[in-house]
């Protein structure tokens, strides 16, 4: 499902002439699969991943700095127009609370930025224990 906005750049994109010379949508390439593999924080943050975009990294940024994850991941899942995000995170500040509570977090964490999102999904998970 994508935006209003997403939807209306796509139609004048196909009715544009120059069409062939736009890039593929990125909801084509980019939708959410729970089949991903969770990327670790440092990897995610500190290396340079071709496919998170810099609205991606910032986000991520702020939740491993105010919840300390050992796995993130952050993805557009809008269409392109950077509303509405996917995360899976992975904390050990979980541990104890209820999946709505954990969730709460992760908004309390991102505050405002929250607010100008059409939506979010969040899927949080305890790391298991060390043995």
């Amino acid at each position: 499902m994508i935006c209003t906005a997403c939807r209306a750049a796509l139609r004048t994109a196909r009715a544009s002439p120059s069409s062939r010379l736009l890039p593929t949508p990125s909801f084509a390439i980019r939708a959410f699969s729970a089949s991903r593999t969770l990327r670790s924080v440092s990897a995610a943050i500190d290396e340079e991943i071709p496919s998170m975009t810099p609205a991606e990294a910032s986000i991520a940024s702020i939740l491993a700095e105010k919840l300390s994850p050992t796995q993130l991941l952050v993805q557009d899942v809008s269409g392109g127009c950077g509303s509405m995000y996917a995360i899976d995170i992975t904390s050990a500040a979980f541990r104890g609370q209820t999946i709505l509570k954990q969730q709460r977090m992760v908004n309390a964490a991102l505050g405002d930025l929250v607010k100008g999102w059409h939506g979010v999904q969040i899927r949080t998970k305890i790391p298991a224990e060390d043995a």
